[in-house]
Order: C-alpha cells, then structure tokens, then sequence
C-alpha cells in the first residue's frame, strides 16, 4: 500500500462524506422555521406542533436500530443516497398538504429516510481512519452535521425575509441535499478495498459473517456502551431543545422590526459545528481519548451557560450572541465524542449497529423532550423556560456519562476479535 496514495484516498472519503451530510438536515432542521406559520395555518397548538417533530425523531429512532445494523452488511454509497432521495420527496410531499395528519405521517417517515445517512456515513469514516485519528475524523464528520444546521438556517432565515411562506422551506433547502448525495455517489467508496487498497482491519471484512441477531446481542449487552447511549439520549434532548425552539423563542419577537433576533440564531448552529471539531481534536489531545471526560466537561459548560441566558434580561443583543454561540459549542461539541466510543467499546465489527443504536437512543429522547418542551410553552406562556429545561438536561447527561470510565480494546483470541476492557483508574 502506498501511503502518500492512501492518505489522500482516507481525506478524500471523509471529506466527501462530509459534504454530502452537510446538506441532510436541509431536509429536517427546516421544520422548526415552518412550525409557527404551520400552527396558526392548521390551528393546532404548539404542543401539537411538538408532536409533529416527535414523530420525525421517533421515526429517526426507529430507523437507527435497523439502518445501523444494516450498514454493517451494505455499502454505505448506496444506503446513503438512497434515503436522500426518499427524504427530499417527503419533503415535497409536505409542501402541498393542507392535513395535520397527513403531516405528521410524512414527516415520520422523512425521519426514517434521513436516519440512512449518519451510521452508514460512520461506517465508512471507520473503515477508512485508524483507531489513533478516529476521534479527529469522527470530530470533522460530527462538524459538518453542524453546518448543516448552519447552511439550513441561513437558507431559511433569507427565505422568510424574502416574504415567502413556510411551504417553500420544505422545497428549496432541500435542492442543495440533491447535489450532495449525487457527488457522494459519483465519487466515494466504502472501504479501501474497493478501490484496490488493504483494508485497515481484518474485521472489517468479517463484518458480514456476523448475523443481525448477534450484532445486536453484542451491543445491547454492553452495559457500559448502554449507559453511553443514556448518556447521549439527555444530550440529544438538549440539543434538539435548541435546534427546534430557539427560533420559535425568537420568532415570537417582532422580528421583521428586528431581524437581528432571527439572524443570532445562526449562531447556535455555527457554534455547534465549531465545538464538533474541537472536541473531536481535544478528545484525542488534552483528553487522552478519554470521552468520557471530555463529554462531561462540555455539557456541564452547557448547562451553566444555559442557566446564564434563562436568566438574563433580554436586550444587549451582543451578549445574546454570545451566549447562544457558546450554547451551540458546548451543547453539541461532546456528542463528537460519543461516536469513537462505539468501535472502543464494541469493536470494528459492530461500528454501525453501535453508531445506530446509540443513535436511536439519542432520537427516542430527543423525540420525548419535544413535546415536553411545548406544554412548558404552552403552560408558561414564556419560551424562555426552554433554556431552563436544556440546563437540566445537560446535568442529566453529565452524571450518567461519569459512569463511564474511559476503554481500551485488548485483541483476544475468542469468537469475537475485541473485547472492552476497563483501563485502571
């Protein structure tokens, strides 16, 4: 193998999959930017509009637990553009329903759709990057699903100010998800060998020899690999408490009087995705690899910095900058360290049914919090409550994490090649 030839291969596929999922949540971040014209549109309440989003993360969740396990056994270049094609026509199906039903139905099963993106995506990542740069790599992936947050807000923000209505957020976002997924079919390969180049683990090539069943007894009797899932579920919870409602805080303002309100909101997207790559890099450095520590340090930052814009007056719109970019870097920086954690806590072979799972319970959270989140809407009448519910969640995680303590994989001779093992304290 040529290393100068392979190390532009290994960039090269990272670096593809990362655009092509820079434009997945151009086909679901959009729903919080159409849900208040939506509600007032169908005359539903916000906590109706919550379930809504609901089904899209439990139909997300759903998808996870299968799709992870499937891309285990297929190629990540044909699952991946597979359901970018079916999610952007479920997003043009939405643009022309007038049912709330119809809907919800839709938007489900968008989330399925989109759920066959991120585990494949990870799959290939791992088949590609070595176990030392993993938490890197896994860092630059993790960050591009934070631009995508970015590229879809300021996509919508500049739809609205032009006066067109929610429908459209639902069809012109979506257009850049076509392009993605049509280079990242021309261009990317699941595995070295593919294209005549040694894989970097002989697991990987035992991957499909392992049944379905057995890759899910695996992973779901890792009790410290479960606890990691809890762990990111309260996470997700936070995040997406962000993502979905911290436009709708902002929009219940007079924001066409104020569009800075509805531009700061950009922000907590882009320091997602800037706290995505630092916490893949300071995993790997600062952190020793240690995930759990790190994730701990981040969403505990998270928490405080929530508590600080709940009970901030509002008015200084610098400040609120601020806050709400370093809200984004602390709440969504960690979960770029969740991911290592499944090959390090359940080797090569079960990356993706690990990535899926851990996925799925990350979406059945954040799934549950969405319409919590609206009834405390709905109740209090004053959004800025979301802030206090997502620094409660941030504590959450960060105690279920510290049961965690940081793994290495040892190479044994048994049935399965890698086993977790705890490192002293």
């Amino acid at each position: 193998m040529k290393k100068g030839a392979f190390r532009k291969r290994q960039w090269q596929m990272l670096l593809l999959t990362m655009f092509c999922y820079m434009f997945f949540y151009t086909g679901r971040h959009n729903f919080g930017w159409a849900a208040k014209s939506m509600a007032l549109e169908l005359h539903v309440s916000f906590e109706m509009i919550g379930w809504v989003s609901f089904s899209m993360l439990i139909g997300y969740a759903i998808g996870q637990l299968i799709n992870g396990n499937l891309s285990d056994r297929f190629s990540p270049r044909y699952m991946i553009p597979l359901g970018g094609i079916l999610s952007i026509a479920s997003n043009f199906a939405i643009s022309f329903a007038h049912s709330f039903w119809l809907i919800l139905i839709l938007w489900a099963l968008n989330g399925y759709f989109q759920s066959m993106a991120w585990a494949p995506g990870s799959r290939l990542i791992s088949n590609w990057w070595g176990k030392e740069e993993r938490g890197k790599a896994f860092g630059f992936y993790t960050m591009a699903a934070g631009f995508s947050s970015v590229i879809t807000f300021l996509l919508s923000v500049v739809l609205l100010q032009q006066g067109w209505e929610w429908r459209w957020l639902f069809r012109v976002p979506v257009l850049f998800l076509l392009l993605g997924i049509i280079v990242f079919f021309l261009f990317a390969r699941s595995k070295p060998s593919d294209i005549g180049f040694d894989d970097l683990y002989e697991e990987t090539s035992k991957a499909n020899r392992i049944s379905w069943k057995e890759r899910y007894r695996v992973v779901f009797s890792n009790r410290k690999f479960m606890i990691a899932c809890i762990a990111m579920g309260f996470e997700s919870m936070a995040r997406y408490g962000l993502v979905f409602w911290v436009p709708i805080h902002y929009l219940g303002k007079d924001w066409s009087n104020n569009p800075h309100y509805l531009w700061v909101t950009v922000l907590v997207p882009l320091g997602m995705a800037i706290g995505a790559l630092t916490f893949g890099n300071i995993s790997d450095t600062i952190f020793k690899s240690n995930r759990p520590a790190s994730i701990r340090f981040g969403i505990s930052m998270s928490a405080l910095i929530s508590l600080i814009i709940f009970f901030l007056p509002a008015g200084n719109i610098g400040v609120i900058a601020i806050l709400l970019l370093s809200a984004g870097f602390f709440v969504y920086g960690p979960q770029a360290n969740f991911w290592p954690m499944s090959p390090e806590l359940l080797g090569e072979q079960f990356v993706g049914t690990g990535v899926g799972i851990m996925n799925m319970t990350a979406y059945v959270f954040a799934a549950l919090g969405e319409p919590l989140l609206g009834r405390v809407i709905d109740v209090t009448h004053n959004t800025s409550y979301i802030f206090l519910v997502i620094a409660i969640l941030c504590v959450c995680c960060a105690i279920t994490i510290s049961f965690v303590r940081k793994t290495k994989l040892k190479k044994i001779n048994a049935p399965l090649d890698y086993v977790a093992l705890e490192s002293k304290p």
